[in-house]
């Protein structure tokens, strides 16, 4: 089963045609989508997209919209996770340099400790801070580990996430020509280190414009054959374990 580890179909670009989306989807391929929150106030919407069969949900507070969180958003969280076990992670988190705000590490840790406190998975956005972010991930050994999103450092700190457990998040920057270091991160990963993620509606592949939908990730995935010589239904066999074992999710 091909599935799109990342994709945030809550957000409001894609209300006038959200079915239609789905159903192109389908028809390249991806039968399962796991939706990220970003906001306290997403996590409603978030939800009800959770309700469907074919989407699985996380529930987070995103360091882009540090001046939208308030106060006692972390408690809310708990308090959300506690009330609805059909939440997979908690995500999409994390730090990222191109935020000049030191409120960030304080959210970004708030989280990771609440993740240890109910056992759960993380999905990590991390810009520009791999080693920082895999310092912390070692000091608290989260049991349950997580994702980190959209990677894009080195192979060396790649190596440093991989031995701490967590996998790594592929998707359109891949396709890009420019993007010749990481392609050859890409093409040194273990099998069971990596997850395809389309991060709908950014991270638009190659040679496309516009809003990013999960089915573009048919693109993703030829790269990634192209790169580790290997077929289609490899790939997608080995992400979909990937998925299930962070995830404790049965897709079958």
């Amino acid at each position: 089963m091909l599935i799109d580890a990342h994709c945030h179909l809550d957000f409001d670009v894609f209300e006038p045609d959200r079915e239609a989306m789905f159903e192109r989807a389908k028809k390249n391929g991806v039968e399962h989508f796991i939706v990220p929150a970003t906001t306290r106030k997403r996590w409603p919407d978030v939800l009800t997209l959770g309700k469907r069969a074919d989407v699985s949900v996380c529930l987070g507070l995103h360091p882009y919209f540090l001046d939208e969180h308030g106060d006692d958003d972390v408690d809310a969280l708990e308090d959300t996770l506690k009330h609805n076990e059909h939440v997979i992670a908690i995500g999409e988190c994390g730090v990222d340099a191109r935020v000049e705000d030191d409120r960030q590490w304080a959210l970004f840790d708030a989280q990771l400790k609440l993740a240890k406190r109910l056992d759960l998975p993380v999905v990590i956005h991390c810009v520009h801070l791999n080693d920082q972010v895999a310092k912390r991930l070692r000091q608290l050994d989260l049991p349950r580990r997580g994702v980190v999103h959209a990677y894009a450092g080195s192979w060396q700190q790649a190596e440093r996430f991989l031995d701490l457990g967590y996998v790594l998040g592929v998707g359109g920057p891949v396709t890009h020509d420019r993007a010749q270091k990481l392609k050859g991160v890409i093409e040194k990963l273990p099998d069971d280190g990596f997850v395809f993620e389309s991060d709908a509606p950014d991270m638009v592949p190659q040679g496309l414009e516009g809003r990013n939908e999960p089915g573009n990730m048919i693109q993703v995935i030829e790269e990634v054959a192209r790169l580790r010589n290997t077929d289609y239904a490899t790939l997608i066999a080995n992400t979909q374990r990937n998925i299930e074992r962070v995830f404790a999710l049965d897709l079958s």
